[in-house]
């Protein structure tokens, strides 16, 4: 009986990189993001009130609308359940230009605050 040996590589297989750190992370597919657009809420409310979507969106564009002018104003809105929006002064305060490290003066300006209400703090 005869018995043939096939005679292995002196080459070692070559191996499959492994996946770096630094590579780009996969986007995430829009139904999998924690992000709810605009248009997931208008159905949202079209499936909780039974109005027409487009009905639906008239509604949350209104209300939209309505939040950002009374921020605009400087007027805060509440939110109940949710939390509260409120227009926040900012003072005038010296910074540090990255890259160069001069010292820049940032003027006083205004900006957006949240406070989250204590019920939803509560359940999360």
């Amino acid at each position: 009986m005869l018995l043939t040996m096939t005679k292995k590589s002196a080459k070692p297989a070559a191996k499959k990189p492994a996946a770096s750190a630094k590579a780009a992370p996969k986007k995430a597919a829009p139904a999998e993001s924690n992000k709810v657009a605009k248009t997931q809420l208008v159905e949202m409310v079209a499936d909780k009130t039974g109005l027409t979507k487009k009905q639906s969106e008239e509604a949350v564009s209104s209300m939209l609308d309505c939040i950002v002018d009374a921020i605009k104003s400087g007027k805060s809105v509440g939110l109940p359940g949710l939390g509260t929006l409120s227009v926040k002064a900012t003072a005038a305060r010296t910074g540090v230009r990255p890259g160069t490290s001069e010292k820049i003066q940032i003027p006083a300006g205004k900006k957006v605050a949240f406070k989250v209400a204590s019920t939803l703090k509560g359940n999360l």
